[in-house]
């Protein structure tokens, strides 16, 4: 079931295009990357899904039906990049009064804040206010803010900002967690690493303009070289063949493509027949950080915005 649907959303500023034709689609429940570069577009999208900005022309489906940000915004947990703390005010107090916002009871907030500071062990933090805490410490406060009233569309722009690898990896167990509860996430970033290991979905943005979308294992196919790398005792320095050629050769590794349609038992045969014995064999996949290079090299990926042609 699609929780969200985006169908040909554009937006412009005075003479200049933030989001141009973009659709695509968001399972329930499940973690989708929204990528691309800084000024691409990813948080003027990210603002017309949670009713800030309206597009100019397209529409946003939420749960199968047209998006209303005055009813549907309680369904939405939204952390942007930029922390918006209240930075004079205490954090106990600060959670428990967005989460009122978002329609909880003063005893509802109250309990879900306290089981949530628990979790996280910010307990002693009650009584601090946020200009006192690291970034750190506000960006995991920021992170409880945004789901402790259960969204079912939870966006996270740029969550791991700030944070050391241990509360890192806390705030990425509660990611696939809330998933696994049926929590929808959207994941943007500029990380490809942390994309690779999060999400199951995703989307790149280049200028405006959706470049590609799909599974992250799917995009990965899509865009494989026919590269492997075998691994043995001992290699010769010479391999004469025509069905692969030699990306890499080292002592006991050796990373090829292969040519003229032949396939891996066809190398698989080859070491064989010459006698040597293979240890290792698996295909080299591309990382999403090389097809986002790929995708998007040659482009002015620092330029925001593209100008509108005049017609």
């Amino acid at each position: 079931m699609h929780l969200l649907e985006l169908q040909n959303l554009k937006k412009n500023f005075a003479t200049q295009k933030a989001v141009d034709d973009i659709s695509f689609t968001i399972e329930q429940g499940s973690i989708f990357g929204m990528l691309g570069p800084n000024g691409a577009g990813k948080t003027t999208l990210l603002r017309m899904i949670t009713g800030i900005f309206y597009p100019d022309s397209g529409a946003i489906l939420f749960n199968g039906k047209t998006f209303d940000p005055q009813n549907d915004f309680r369904n939405i947990g939204y952390m942007p990049e930029e922390r918006g703390l209240y930075k004079k005010m205490k954090i106990g107090e600060q959670a428990v009064y967005l989460a009122r916002l978002k329609g909880l009871s003063s005893a509802e907030a109250t309990l879900k804040v306290k089981e949530w500071f628990i979790k996280f062990e910010m307990q002693s933090w009650w009584n601090k206010k946020v200009e006192d805490l690291s970034k750190g410490m506000q960006q995991k406060l920021q992170f409880v803010t945004t789901v402790l009233h259960e969204p079912k569309l939870i966006i996270l722009d740029e969550p791991f900002s700030g944070l050391d690898p241990v509360n890192a990896n806390l705030i990425k167990d509660e990611i696939f967690g809330l998933a696994k509860n049926g929590s929808t996430i959207i994941f943007s970033t500029h990380r490809m690493e942390q994309v690779e290991e999060i999400c199951n979905h995703i989307v790149l943005i280049n200028k405006g303009k959706k470049i590609l979308d799909g599974t992250v294992k799917q995009v990965k196919q899509d865009f494989k070289e026919n590269i492997y790398r075998i691994g043995a005792s001992v290699l010769p320095e010479h391999l004469a063949t025509y069905i692969f050629e030699v990306v890499k050769h080292q002592p006991d590794e050796l990373l090829i493509r292969l040519t003229h349609d032949s396939t891996p038992n066809d190398v698989l045969q080859y070491f064989i027949s010459k006698g040597i014995s293979i240890q290792s064999f698996n295909e080299v996949l591309p990382s999403l950080n090389d097809i986002f290079i790929k995708q998007v090299e040659g482009t002015a990926t620092a330029r925001q915005f593209q100008p509108i042609q005049s017609s």
